[in-house]
């Protein structure tokens, strides 16, 4: 192992342009980043990774370290949301892929920036002249399509139906939005993280396209033996006062219900009475809107692999439902396009520092086409209003398309997101 510390280099979107910029010239591979509030940092980029395909049950797969002051390198990936929808399309990008790392780039909380390589190799000469030589902000433009307003009201008075029937509690009832991008998505991811400070925001890509996911979820935090897991429940836009989302019966009766869920799938693989509720009903601030936050607490055998953690659990609880197998069902037949990345996961196992995974929510799924796909969603409860679980649809979205959606509820007017455009169409951009 080795660390050297570099000092300031400006912000986790400034570096990131700056090696992917350098990347390219050398004929490498694009670079991978977390960025938020991972392994106690502030980002953890690699440099450039070499992300390919692999089998869903292959994700992940290093054993569970503890250190708490770096990071070293690991496997950075992600793994698709399972289940098939009611179009039984085939998946746009891989179902799961990632690329293994020895060294990253971290940057502490303090705003310093570290060279860390688990195989003690020094920073790489293009690495130093990248991070010595700033990038400017790149090009990009999405075209965003409506999403399909009748089909999710359709989906939600179905899931009402089933809550009434008794098959189901709750559950996470998706929509989508479809846009062509031109341009860079890297850029997209740097400028998102940029604007909205997401908590758990992540970038990889292949040949197969790329995933810019803007989450403030966590999933899965596996240290040594403690395994922890947030799920969001609750949601209410920003400009409202968040002592509406507390006295809210609908949303805390939703994430309780999820918390039970969650408690139920550490309890599969936990030690017998150490599945805790560390925190319950936290309101917490999120790109565009407050959420009401939970944590479940764990500790796992060490013979317990990533593997059997992520078979108890995946995929994670707050977007499926309760039961979790019958909402799962349901849910394939009331959404019409399969879900892809969105709602599945991304992250990072590191041999040295643990596992941290999202939940991959406000998370847009390029494919080598330049076609977006952004899912959003909600959880459906017997006392949910149909008209209001669109405009939430909205309001979760309104933050990653850069763009708030005045007018009717039913729907968004057609979007287009800028990037850095030429200044009269930035002009355009911005009164969208």
């Amino acid at each position: 192992m080795r660390i050297d510390r570099l000092g300031d280099l400006g912000t986790a979107a400034e570096v990131l342009r700056a090696v992917a910029a350098a990347a390219r010239r050398h004929g490498l591979a694009p670079p991978a980043a977390l960025v938020g509030e991972w392994f106690g940092a502030g980002a953890v980029i690699a440099p450039t990774l070499s992300v390919r395909t692999v089998d869903p049950g292959a994700v992940f797969p290093w054993a569970p370290g503890h250190r708490g002051d770096a990071v070293g390198g690991g496997w950075i990936g992600y793994l698709c949301y399972p289940d098939a929808a009611a179009d039984g399309a085939l998946p746009r990008i891989p179902e799961a892929a990632g690329g293994w790392t020895d060294n990253v780039l971290r940057l502490d909380r303090d705003g310093c920036w570290w060279h860390e390589s688990l195989s003690a190799a020094p920073i790489a000469g293009w690495v130093v002249d990248a991070l010595s030589s700033p990038a400017p902000p790149d090009v990009y433009e999405i075209d965003w399509e409506e999403p399909d307003f009748a089909r999710h009201q359709v989906g939600v008075l179905a899931c009402l139906a089933a809550i009434e029937a008794g098959e189901v509690y709750q559950a996470c009832v998706c929509t989508q939005f479809t846009g062509t991008l031109r341009g860079s998505s890297l850029e997209f991811f740097a400028d998102a993280v940029t604007r909205t400070t997401p908590a758990r925001a992540a970038y990889l890509a292949g040949d197969w396209g790329a995933v810019a996911s803007l989450s403030p979820e966590l999933f899965l935090r596996r240290t040594g033996d403690d395994v922890a897991s947030s799920p969001i429940k609750g949601t209410l836009p920003l400009h409202r006062s968040p002592d509406e989302l507390r006295a809210s019966v609908k949303d805390v009766a939703e994430n309780i219900m999820i918390v039970d869920l969650v408690r139920n799938d550490l309890g599969r693989v936990a030690d017998t009475g150490t599945v805790t509720v560390a925190e319950l009903l936290t309101v917490r601030a999120a790109p565009g809107v407050w959420h009401l936050v939970s944590t479940v607490a764990a500790k796992v055998r060490p013979e317990i692999t990533n593997t059997t953690l992520l078979d108890a659990t995946f995929p994670p609880a707050s977007v499926t439902g309760t039961p979790k197998a019958r909402a799962r069902q349901l849910l394939s037949q009331w959404e019409p396009r399969r879900r892809g990345v969105y709602c599945g996961t991304l992250g990072m196992a590191s041999p040295i520092a643990g596992t941290e995974l999202n939940v991959a929510i406000r998370t847009v799924e390029f494919d080598a086409n330049g076609t977006a796909v952004l899912g959003v969603g909600g959880g459906i409860t017997a006392d949910s209003d149909p008209v209001a679980e669109w405009q939430e649809c909205l309001d979760k979205a309104a933050a990653v398309v850069h763009t708030p959606f005045p007018g009717s509820l039913r729907s968004p007017p057609r979007l287009r997101l800028g990037g850095t455009p030429s200044p009269p169409e930035r002009e355009r951009s911005t009164a969208s």
